[in-house]
């Protein structure tokens, strides 16, 4: 770690047919043993999906998904005088969507289906409707922070 400058954030790159950072973060997140073309024809044939199923544009319906996704707070666990707090903290953005990301992605590995693609698809459109169990995640954090809200002191 340097001492003298800080170090600037890296903006990552669009992908090449929506021309979209967002777009691009979730395929490396899709991504398994560096296979990033399999990732991308994941992506896109999800996204696909989604424009035959819902009629509208599915990049609006990809940010409306992960915009109800992103949590404002989470808890981290902090050890006080021998005993653990669950602690609320509020997060940045560019670590919510992060945070949205992973549970959007966990959530369709979970679904039952046949193929990723699909089951991404399906959970994209329920986290834009606001239900499905990436959404169910946020508010459980959501809720957990509320109730550890006598420990934020201990931030």
């Amino acid at each position: 770690m340097s001492r003298r400058n800080t170090v600037r954030k890296k903006a990552g790159k669009p992908d090449p047919i929506y021309r979209n950072r967002l777009v691009n973060m979730l395929v490396n997140r899709i991504l398994k043993h560096g296979k990033k073309s399999l990732a991308y024809r994941i992506l896109y044939k999800a996204m696909k999906n989604i424009g035959q199923k819902t009629k509208k544009n599915p990049l609006s319906i990809l940010r409306q998904a992960i915009r109800r996704v992103t949590p404002n707070v989470t808890v981290k666990a902090r050890r006080i005088g021998g005993s653990t707090y669950q602690v609320p903290i509020e997060i940045k953005s560019t670590q919510g969507k992060a945070l949205a990301i992973r549970w959007l992605l966990g959530a369709s590995r979970k679904r039952s289906g046949q193929n990723i693609a699909l089951k991404l698809s399906y959970e994209l459109i329920d986290a834009a409707k606001d239900n499905g169990d990436a959404v169910r995640k946020k508010e459980e954090t959501h809720r957990m922070a509320e109730a550890n809200r006598a420990f934020a002191h201990f931030r």
